[in-house]
């Protein structure tokens, strides 16, 4: 994986590995309309763990999804730290970096039923046609990092909700990503199993020098943040380090 140097200072000064400017995003039309974000500003650093929180429908998703690639905004941009504007990019370009450089974390976990551990973890690598070789070498590398090395051959209905969301993260390690994107991570997990996946994460984020940003109503998690981001409303209210107040 991509080694960075941890970010040694505040967030907002430098090593932004992803900038978003007044992002806005819009659904539906007239009276209909919903702004689901109303002009956020955010700088994600490398090696540091960025929560986002705030009630249902307060934005979390869509920022996500705009940071990761999965949407564009209605207006404003999403800028990577090699000067591109990712929300301006054509589509094949998105595709690009959303397979090299982007990892994604989903709370349903999103594991297809009939593949084994492995096999959910190497399709990324698959899809970027990696020699199969160094498939195997990179599934069975980040399967030990999560500590489901001897599960490889298992399919998702033989592994708890904790275990599975664990090869969620191998597969989204695989390709050895410099930014991690977690939606509600530990939403459908118990309190003593989501611990066990925070506390993955954060190690995660900070020994791999990961861009990580994570949406959750944890209070642990919450609290572990280096950079922490609210949101009301589509709009951020606060942001301040772990153990501040808000």
């Amino acid at each position: 994986m991509t080694q960075h140097t941890a970010y040694p200072g505040t967030p907002g000064t430098s090593g932004a590995v992803l900038t978003a400017r007044d992002l806005r995003r819009t659904f539906g039309t007239g009276a209909a309309q919903v702004h689901a974000l109303a002009g956020v500003d955010l700088e994600v650093p490398a090696g540091r763990l960025t929560v986002v929180r705030g009630p249902s429908g307060s934005g979390k998703t869509t920022l996500l999804n705009l940071l990761g690639g999965l949407d564009r905004p209605t207006s404003g941009e999403v800028v990577l730290d090699d000067g591109r504007v990712l929300s301006a990019l054509p589509e094949r370009d998105v595709l690009a970096v959303r397979r090299e450089r982007i990892g994604y974390v989903f709370q349903s976990f999103g594991l297809v039923p009939v593949l084994s551990a492995a096999e959910n973890v190497e399709v990324p690598l698959r899809l970027q046609r990696t020699a199969p070789v160094e498939r195997a070498k990179r599934v069975a590398e980040v399967l030990e990092l999560v500590g489901l090395g001897r599960h490889a051959t298992q399919r998702p209905y033989e592994l708890s909700g904790g275990q599975q969301q664990r090869v969620g993260i191998a597969r989204a390690l695989v390709s050895r990503p410099d930014i991690l994107i977690a939606d509600e991570p530990t939403g459908q997990l118990d309190s003593e199993t989501a611990g066990t996946i925070m506390d993955l994460l954060v190690e995660l984020t900070h020994s791999r020098g990961i861009a990580s940003v994570v949406s959750t109503h944890d209070a642990v998690l919450i609290g572990r943040a280096d950079q922490l981001v609210e949101l009301h409303d589509g709009k951020r209210v606060t942001v301040a380090p772990s153990g501040d107040e808000h």
